[in-house]
Parts: structure tokens; sequence; C-alpha cells
């Protein structure tokens, strides 16, 4: 091994050893599930900010939306943060306040308040295969970096099996890791290692833009030059003037990223995963009260446009640096583009944490995902444990649930090398999109209305909701959830609850 690549390997077991450190730390008090699941609702407000952040900003979001600055040369992603902004405001006050009255662990626990048993089941089984499903799907991209430095190394493509191996090592070393961690020291070790982790890929982000400018031919006035001359819109309508109404309506709803869908479709999809995804939902529910709470889900809607607009600009300042300095080597899928940038252009050192970078976005989400599905199963289909037994259950459940989503992952890897025009992004969201929206619609039927919806009714809605949505297979991922909660909500609607069975919530 040369000097440089220890130095890189260095950087990367540095990281390593704080994150399972400060994991391993917060594992010697958690005694009840409480503790395990929720922090005793004692964690600081920033604190749950920056792990709501590092969350939502995988690695999927690391090496994929570069990849779309990349293929697209403009800001248009961005736009989709419109829309999520809009729908954590509505999170805020309408979600937010109602979990912290009841005192849930898991927020399906209040439909079962509101409805039933039935309904409470129904909501839990949707998130815990979706979240395995999505999960396993974007864990798959902490591996993408190993298997370009195998192209690099060995200097040919690798053929199908050769490249499972490599995703397969990468994906097992992360999961197993974050696993441990995650098991031993609950919500806690998450929130705390996603601020390391958060602090890691932004650092990482912002040096690899810095890179970018000192080593374009021309420097930052070539930059300058760049965007003066390239058209970067940031809204697009979607429509042509002119058109049929018609026509007009479906090229919008058979596009991803359009006005229309950064102040519809996105604000949905951001009320489905910030208000009904246990997942993102559980860290907020460690805060002290639910002002603390609402205060971090906002600031982090706000947080999104930087964030997008930083890893957009790292893929169009990649797309200009290529077009000046062509590379015959250059990876064919744009999900490659930026890992290749980072093996074979960063400085070494940088390289080293951008690596670091890579793993930490993929175990913050992957560690708040274990702990979120954890305390699901164990709250709402074990719910006769209790103390330092739930506690072991939910440990239990954290390695079976890692080892499912290996499983899903690796599927993931063998469906993206038999597909390499596949794009990370809509794979990602486009999983919730068939069963979110259902989620969503029951959860607004009950915070909504005070009397309206049964255990029998939302299973017939939350059906027609999923049905709509997969019967219509040209509509964008973006627009998947508004459509299958509106039909969820608007079928849920024509269900009563038997009077004695109704419990005021407020």
């Amino acid at each position: 091994m040369d000097m440089a690549a220890g130095v890189d390997l260095a950087v990367v077991l540095l990281y390593f050893a704080v994150i399972i450190f400060v994991g391993l730390r917060f594992g010697q008090k958690e005694d009840n599930l409480e503790d395990f699941s929720l922090g005793g609702r004692s964690m600081p407000w920033f604190a749950v900010l920056a792990s709501i952040i590092a969350a939502e900003t995988s690695a999927a979001t690391f090496l994929g939306t570069p990849g779309e600055g990349f293929g697209l040369v403009s800001y248009t992603y961005l736009q989709i943060a419109v829309g999520t902004v809009i729908g954590r405001v509505i999170v805020a006050y309408l979600f937010i306040k109602p979990f912290f009255d009841l005192n849930v662990y898991s927020i399906y626990e209040y439909l079962q308040v509101r409805f039933g048993k039935g309904t409470r089941l129904m909501a839990s089984a949707t998130f815990l295969v979706t979240r395995v499903l999505a999960s396993g799907a974007r864990l798959y991209v902490s591996a993408i970096l190993l298997a370009v430095a195998y192209a690099l190394i060995t200097g040919e493509s690798p053929t199908t099996a050769q490249q499972l191996i490599v995703y397969l090592a990468a994906i097992v070393t992360v999961t197993v890791i974050t696993a441990i961690y995650t098991s031993v020291g609950g919500i806690k070790a998450v929130v705390w290692t996603d601020c390391i982790q958060a602090a890691v890929m932004f650092g990482g982000a912002i040096a690899a833009i810095a890179v970018l400018i000192g080593q374009m031919p021309g420097g930052w006035h070539a930059v300058l030059a760049y965007y003066q001359q390239t058209p970067m819109p940031f809204f697009v309508a979607g429509t042509v003037s002119g058109a049929p109404l018609v026509d007009n309506i479906r090229t919008v709803l058979t596009s991803e990223y359009t006005v229309w869908a950064a102040l519809f479709a996105a604000t949905f999809t951001t009320l489905a995963t910030h208000g009904t995804d246990q997942d993102m939902v559980q860290r907020m529910l460690t805060a002290s009260d639910y002002k603390k709470s609402r205060l971090s889900l906002i600031c982090s809607g706000l947080a999104d446009l930087p964030i997008g607009f930083i890893f957009l600009t790292i893929g169009i300042l990649m797309h200009q640096y290529y077009a000046l300095l062509p590379d015959a080597h250059l990876p064919h899928k744009n999900s490659e583009i930026f890992a290749y940038f980072i093996l074979t252009r960063m400085p070494v050192g940088l390289r080293g944490l951008l690596i670091a970078g890579i793993f930490a976005t993929a175990m913050g989400s992957l560690s708040a995902a274990l702990n979120a599905l954890a305390t699901s199963a164990t709250r709402d289909f074990c719910p006769e444990t209790d103390g330092a037994h739930s506690v072991q259950s939910a440990r239990r459940f954290t390695f079976i649930f890692a080892g499912l989503m290996i499983v899903v992952a690796c599927a993931t890897s063998y469906f993206v090398i038999e597909h390499p025009q596949s794009r990370i992004i809509p794979i990602v969201l486009g999983i919730f999109g068939y069963t979110y929206g259902s989620l969503l619609g029951v959860f607004l039927l009950g915070l909504l209305t005070k009397k309206r919806g049964s255990d029998r009714g939302n299973l017939i809605a939350m059906l027609a909701g999923a049905v709509l949505v997969i019967s219509l297979p040209q509509l964008a991922f973006i627009w998947r959830i508004m459509f299958g909660s509106l039909t969820t909500l608007a079928v849920g609607l024509m269900f009563r609850r038997p009077e004695e069975d109704i419990i005021v919530t407020g």
C-alpha cells in the first residue's frame, strides 16, 4: 500500500472508530424502551435537527444528487425543496402535537386510539415492509465507491459476478457495523452519531466543490463564465403555451421536476415521509416537547435548499470539468461520476474524508431506519413485552431487519448492474410512492376528521389508494403519494366508526 492510500485509509478507519465509540457509549443506560427508542425525550433540538438532516441525506443523495446535476445540468431538481418546506410546516402544526399528547413510542399507536387495532397493525406493517425495501434499495449506494475503485485497480470492467461480490462486501460491512452500535446505543447513539456524520458529509461536499474549482482550467473565472453562458433554470412549468389543457396535464403528471410537482406532489410526499414514517418522526419525538420538535423539523426543511444546491453544484461543476478535460474511463452511470472523481481527482486526505462521507450518509440513514423498525415491531406487534425484555426484543429486531436489508440491497445491486442507466433518486423515492400514499391518507383521515373512518373502511381505503397508483404506471414517481393519499382519504370518508368506539384526540 502506498503512502497516499495509507493516509486515506487512516482517515476512514478513524471515522469508523469514532462512530463505533460514540454509538457504544450510549448503550450503558438503555434499560427500557423509552430510553432505547426515544432517548428519554431529552435530546436537544439542534441534535434532532442534525439527525433529521443526516437521515434524509442518504448515500443516494450524496452520489445520486450530483448525478442528477451532471445529467440535467440545471437546478430543476432543487425546486422540489419548496414543497418539502411547505410539507414540513404542515407536519409541524398538524401531526406532531397529537403524538406528544398521547405519549406514543410508535406513531401507529395514534391510529389505534383514533380507529382501532386493525388500522394500527395495517399501518405499521405497511411501514415495516416499505422501509425495509426503501432503505435496502439505497443501502447499495454505499458500495458504488468500491465498485468504481475495483474497476480502476484492475483496469478492466468487472463482470456481473465480480461487481456483486464487491457490492456484497461493502453492504455487509456497513450494515453490520451500523446494526451493532444501533442495537447497543439505541436512539441516542443514532442521534449523536448522526451529528458527526452530518459534519463529515457536508465538510466533504464543500471540499469537493473547492477542489473542482481549483482544478478547473481557468479556475473561478471559467466557472463564472460557464454559469453565465449556460441556462440553468430553477423553476420549470412543464407546460407548453397554446397546447390543449389535457395534453399539458398529462405532461405535468408524467414529469418529475416541474413547479407543479414542487408545490403539490412534493408537499404530499413530505407529509408522508416526515409525518407518517416512524423512521423520521421517531427522532422528532426525542425532543423534550412538541415546540422544540417543530423547530427542528421546520429548520431541517429550510436547510434542504442549501444542501440540495451544494450537491447539484458538484454535479454541474463535474459536467464542466469533464467537458474541458475529457476522460476516456469516465463511468457511463451518472450515479458513479462523483465516486470516480473522488477516487481519481481528490487530494490525499480529502479523498479519505469524502470516502468517509459516503459511508457516513449510508450509516446515518441506516441506523435511524433500523431503530425505527425495531421500535415499531416491538411496540406494535409485541406489546406485552416491557422494561428490559422490550429492549432485548428491539435489539433482536434490529439484527433481523439488518439481514433483510442486506438481501434487498443485493437484489437492488443486481438490478442496477443489469440496467446501468437506472437513476438512484427515482428508485429510492419511487418505492415509497406505492404504499405511503395509503398511509398518509389514513393519518389525514384521523387528524382532519373526528368521527370518519373505521378499521374495515380503512383497509378498503388503503387498498383503493394502492391499486390506483399501481394502475397508473405512467404517473411520475413524485406524484404517486399525492394520488394515493387523496384516494385513500376519499374512500375512508365513506365509513364511520361506531359512536361507542370513538375516542376523540386533540
